[in-house]
């Protein structure tokens, strides 16, 4: 029967009378857990952090947009050959069911001014919906009515971005801008939404699809739009409706079964579930390159015991000519190297945390998120590995032969 007690006692005593050397064995795995840490942290808040981005342009989401045109045998890219009507949106909206919300939109880079101020920002032509749509939030002021839908009024509302560049500090509710020269009566601002990249999605102005198509916007096609935003009522229902929605612009489009389609359809889930796996991917990467710390610092406890069992064999000689049993070597051995290995988990575990949060502190944007599942994972692993590579060392200390041992110089 193992006396666990008196073997913790002496496995605790033979590491304290080597503080050095158990602190410097401990280091790998504090290296090699803090990093997993760190890895995990950063690649879970990339995963937020894109999560959050794909929700903040609109969930459940369809865009339809003009097929790309050709000529001479190459590609103009998508739009450049106008398909989209006013018309094909108010069809999809009484014929296919599963939509939420549906908004044409078209969009021109146009300059802004006010006063002695200008600006150039992307003016997008919507319908009230399209802020629904893309989670746009109204800040102050007001969202277009139908009236302005109906009367082509001459109201814009401003991106964050865009109001303050032209307004300063100022109010913009009830003033006058141009969008090239003509007048806009500004109603509302939206709420800051941040930027994705390099894009600023508050870096734009709205205003009626009818005054962007017949009073801002110079086309060879009237009636036409560069885009129908579909929001549907659910994931589950999304590609049925996406389907329906291309049989129905097919037939509207008089698509031959052989000709190919005049405009393209994109699923924002799609998308979505391409960027989480990317991300996820990368975390695995991550995680899995910092898990070379760990075993690193398992393979130096190995080497260490391997060592300490060397030094001892005297004294392992004189344990069992007293009395100890095999297994009473063996237990010591591997609790020394459990000790070591879980103090440095521990350890590694708040230089993680840290570490983690030094990250996010002094890196540009980049956000980190800390899950008690990293935690725990690389606190049990690190367990595993002190008993993993301690195995071996204590094996071969109870098999030493008691005679020869005390023999040993």
């Amino acid at each position: 029967m193992i006396d666990f007690k008196s073997t913790l006692k002496m496995a605790l005593v033979s590491l304290k009378v080597n503080k050095m050397r158990s602190v410097l064995t401990s280091l790998g795995i504090i290296i090699g857990v803090s990093a997993v840490i760190i890895m995990l942290a950063v690649g879970s808040g990339a995963s937020r952090k894109v999560q959050s981005n794909m929700e903040s342009m609109g969930s459940n989401l369809l865009t339809i947009r003009s097929a790309s045109a050709k000529s001479g045998g190459v590609r103009q890219g998508i739009g450049s050959r106008p398909s989209l009507t006013l018309k094909d949106t108010s069809a999809i909206l009484k014929n296919v069911s599963g939509i939420d919300a549906i908004s044409p939109a078209s969009s021109e880079t146009k300059q802004l001014m006010y006063g002695n101020q200008n600006w150039s920002s992307v003016v997008y032509g919507v319908m009230p919906s399209y802020l629904y749509i893309k989670n746009y939030e109204i800040e102050y002021g007001r969202g277009f009515s139908i009236e302005d839908i109906r009367n082509t009024a001459k109201v814009a509302i401003l991106g964050s971005t865009v109001a303050v560049e032209l307004f300063g500090d100022l109010d913009p509710i009830d003033r006058v801008i141009r969008i090239g020269n003509i007048p806009f009566k500004i109603i509302g601002v939206t709420k800051p939404k941040g930027s994705m990249g390099h894009f600023d999605q508050d870096d734009l102005l709205f205003i009626p699809i009818t005054t962007a198509q017949r009073k801002v916007f110079g086309t060879a096609f009237p009636g036409t739009v560069n885009m129908i935003l579909v929001k549907g009522l659910d994931g589950d229902s999304l590609n049925k409706t996406q389907e329906d929605i291309k049989e129905l612009l097919t037939i509207r489009h008089r698509i031959s079964k052989n000709q190919e389609p005049d405009f393209e359809i994109r699923n924002s889930a799609e998308f979505q579930e391409k960027m989480q796996s990317t991300v996820q991917t990368f975390a695995i990467l991550l995680a899995s390159i910092a898990s070379v710390s760990l075993l690193v610092g398992g393979i130096g406890i190995m080497n260490i015991m391997l060592v300490s069992v060397t030094e001892r064999t005297k004294e392992i000689g004189i344990r069992m000519a007293i009395g100890a049993k095999a297994n009473d070597i063996r237990m010591q051995f591997l609790i020394e190297a459990l000790i070591l290995s879980l103090a440095g988990g521990l350890i590694g575990v708040l230089t993680g945390v840290i570490g983690s949060k030094l990250v996010e502190i002094f890196s540009s944007g980049l956000s980190v998120h800390i899950s008690i599942f990293s935690i725990v994972l690389s606190f049990v692993f690190s367990g595993l590995i002190g008993v993993g590579f301690g195995f071996y060392p204590a094996y071969k200390a109870s098999l030493l032969n008691p005679i020869e041992a005390l023999r040993y110089e």
